[in-house]
């Protein structure tokens, strides 16, 4: 079976083009801010209902489909690698734990998530799926749920699924992610129509 291969270039590749002399140093220089993007958007909260929302799953997203499979999925490694380390860039760190200690708790699954969305996110822009409106919303829907998903499970293994798992990790969190679905529908293509424009 034939899978399809990228044809279009990156958003961050048009910004940003590969330069031979400098392609290791620009790489380093991308995963590094999008790991301190990463950071910031964990540590702040929107006051929102039912409970108030980070943009985290925003930026995982918008990293991939921006950064294109291979960067993105190396971005959010490098992040988990970072939190493993102990640095403090974790929602809820230091207060709740770091490192491998807090990964292993119930955020575990979601960490996972992170990196499946960013690379099935980054391959759909590498497909073109990011120029409009319907497919960046539908790439970012189905990034959330390769998110959800391992998320779930891993709260249902580490706690019992008679519990209400999802009253305690889908549920409060569906119309923050409906916002961030509809922002990031709208601004990456927005993004490259300017980029078109501007040509």
């Amino acid at each position: 079976m034939a899978y399809p291969t990228a044809t279009h270039p990156t958003l961050i590749g048009t910004l940003w083009p590969t330069q031979s002399s400098t392609k290791i140093l620009r790489l380093a220089i991308l995963a590094l801010v999008g790991t301190a993007l990463l950071t910031v958007s964990a540590k702040i909260q929107i006051p929102f209902y039912p409970v108030p929302i980070t943009m985290q799953t925003f930026v995982v997203l918008v990293i991939g489909m921006a950064y294109g499979w291979r960067l993105g999925t190396a971005t959010i490694l490098l992040y988990l690698a970072e939190g493993a380390l102990g640095l403090p860039v974790f929602a809820g760190t230091p207060e709740k734990g770091i490192g491998l200690a807090y990964m292993m708790g119930s955020t575990g699954g979601y960490l996972i998530g992170f990196v499946l969305a960013a690379a099935v996110c980054g391959w759909l822009a590498e497909l073109g799926w990011d120029r409009r409106v319907t497919t960046t919303a539908l790439a970012m829907l189905i990034g959330n749920a390769l998110i959800y998903v391992p998320g779930l499970l891993w709260l249902g293994s580490l706690f019992g699924w008679d519990k209400p798992i999802l009253e305690w990790g889908f549920t409060p969190f569906i119309l923050g992610d409906v916002l961030k679905l509809v922002l990031a529908a709208a601004v990456l293509p927005l993004v490259w129509k300017m980029i078109r424009r501007s040509k």
